[in-house]
């Protein structure tokens, strides 16, 4: 174990800095990219005036340049939601009660314009650049509440009265900025906007329905019963408009060499058709 871990430790600084290991003059359009940051929901359990909210959120992804300045990216991004009546500045949702928190995932597909172009090779990029993408992707989101210490997910109990799918299709666009670090690393800060197509990312939408039997699903239904008194049909949520989410990240992009997707044996000459390299007998690469 302890030569595995020396080997990758060995490895890892070769291929961030590309002296040793890939040559920084090869074909790199292929973009790695992961980062952290923080997910800020907005519907009818958000605090009014509430810009930015410290929740998690880590992505991973893939991009490749299709022209100096145009890309296209497929990213994955896991992060949290939550709202709570209990910290709203409003008396009327402190007596509402309502709360939630839910793990969710999103992949998309984006592509993304920059300002300034690239040059002729990958490494002769802008120091600094600025860039906006818009795209379509898939969420899905699972919304739940705690009682007595245990949670409990809130769709299966239709406390509207409705069923609403999990899974729905969101619309993500923004504007970020990027910083060359290395000649194969970048440091990019973006924030984006989803536009999704439910209203209950939170459990919240439209009005109070007739109380449930069921002593559990009757409390998340209305929380706050012997205190506010509100009557089925009384309104529960706000279903004018639609629910969205903002992410805001700090990602590193790492430029992936073309050929590491190919083997290089020792007297192989596998080579792809059109790339600007090939294999010779001894393993070496060799530019068309």
């Amino acid at each position: 174990m302890s030569r595995i871990i020396s080997v990758f430790l060995f490895t890892i600084p070769s291929l961030l800095q590309g002296q040793s290991f890939f040559s920084v003059r090869q074909d790199r359009s292929l973009i790695l990219t992961a980062g952290t940051g923080t997910c800020t929901y907005l519907g009818d359990l958000t605090n009014p005036g509430t810009i930015i909210k410290l929740q998690p959120n880590f992505n991973v992804g893939l991009q490749l340049f299709v022209s100096p300045r145009v890309s296209v990216r497929t990213e994955l991004n896991w992060f949290v939601m939550q709202g709570s009546d209990n910290i709203a500045s409003e008396a009327s949702r402190k007596l509402r009660g309502l709360s939630f928190h839910s793990s969710c995932f999103e992949i998309s597909a984006t592509g993304e314009v920059n300002l300034f172009a690239n040059g002729n090779r990958y490494y002769r990029r802008p120091t600094f650049n600025v860039y906006g993408f818009a795209g379509v992707g898939v969420l899905y989101f699972n919304p739940k509440a705690d009682y007595n210490g245990q949670s409990y997910s809130l769709e299966p109990m239709h406390t509207e009265g409705v069923s609403y799918s999990r899974v729905v299709p969101v619309i993500p666009f923004g504007l970020g900025v990027r910083l060359k670090m290395t000649p194969n690393l970048n440091l990019a800060i973006e924030g984006g906007l989803r536009k999704t197509f439910t209203d209950y990312l939170d459990d919240v939408s439209n009005r109070y329905v007739a109380t449930s039997s069921d002593p559990i699903v009757a409390h998340f239904q209305n929380p706050n019963s012997a205190v506010n008194n509100f009557k089925p049909g009384s309104k529960r949520g706000s279903p004018d408009y639609k629910d969205a989410y903002f992410l805001l990240n700090a990602k590193i992009e790492y430029y992936l060499p073309l050929n590491s997707l190919y083997s290089k044996r020792p007297g192989s000459r596998m080579k792809k058709k059109g790339s600007m390299f090939r294999y010779n007998k001894r393993g070496g690469v060799k530019r068309r």
